[in-house]
């Protein structure tokens, strides 16, 4: 078996095992063994693994895997810590532009905190009791009268499976705390459970928000059970979200072998 030098970092909770491949050695099909590496009882524990690669054009390539093993979407929170994890390996100083999934993304780290350019949102379908848009990822935003009792990850598994079928959604629940500042909780396909945080889910909840008048803020305040984000964004007309940011910190917590 190959050893594994890792990394372990968290963002508002949301945390990852990030390794630097490249050198193209890690085995991206051995979804078993991702599966086992972010298992929190046998394993190191995280919501993800992340590859960092070699890109062509760009600072680097963002190879993402849900906890499960598999190749996920865009995780904000993982774009987030691979950014502060490029700037560690002294990738870049300042700002930076590296490729994910979903395309390129530019990003910057001041006072402490990664600012994570997300892909523009032209468009959101809204229903009278949710609404539901690509941040990257797919995400379901419901309101709902109180987080601190409910159910997440039940009805959460519930709509993910029920609503969306076998490709599943993220699903986030939203209470508002005040003109531009929201809580939220997230059910994560991939994990298939609730996670501390969601760096999609919360620039979801925040561009549903504003669409549906709940805030007129283009500074969005969030809420996670693992802290704190901020998102920001400009709405154009007929164009819709453009110019998204997601906010926060990242942290290095340990490093290892597997």
């Amino acid at each position: 078996m190959m050893k594994w030098h890792f990394y372990k970092y968290q963002g508002t909770g949301n945390d990852f095992v990030i390794i630097d491949n490249r050198n193209l050695v890690f085995p991206k099909t051995a979804v078993d063994e991702i599966a086992k590496i972010c298992d929190r009882r046998f394993g190191v524990g995280a919501d993800g693994l992340i590859l960092l690669e070699n890109h062509h054009e760009a600072d680097f390539r963002m190879v993402y895997f849900n906890s499960d093993g598999r190749q996920g979407s865009m995780c904000g929170n993982g774009g987030r810590c691979l950014v502060a994890f490029a700037n560690f390996l002294g990738l870049f100083e300042e700002q930076t532009i590296f490729e994910a999934i979903d395309g390129l993304h530019k990003a910057y780290i001041k006072n402490g905190l990664v600012y994570l350019h997300m892909q523009d949102v032209p468009k959101i379908a809204a229903f009278e009791t949710h609404s539901f848009l690509d941040t990257g990822s797919p995400h379901h935003v419901q309101l709902v009268d109180d987080l601190d009792g409910f159910d997440v990850k039940g009805e959460g598994a519930r709509l993910r499976y029920g609503k969306y079928g076998e490709k599943g959604s993220n699903i986030n629940f939203v209470v508002a705390l005040g003109d531009n500042s929201f809580r939220v909780r997230t059910y994560e396909r991939g994990v298939e459970d609730e996670t501390l945080s969601c760096g999609t889910g919360v620039v979801a909840a925040a561009i549903a928000m504003h669409q549906k008048g709940r805030t007129s803020s283009n500074g969005v305040k969030l809420k996670v059970e693992g802290g704190e984000l901020e998102v920001t964004f400009e709405f154009m007309q007929n164009l819709g979200y453009k110019n998204v940011v997601l906010i926060g910190p990242a942290q290095q917590i340990f490093e290892g072998k597997w």
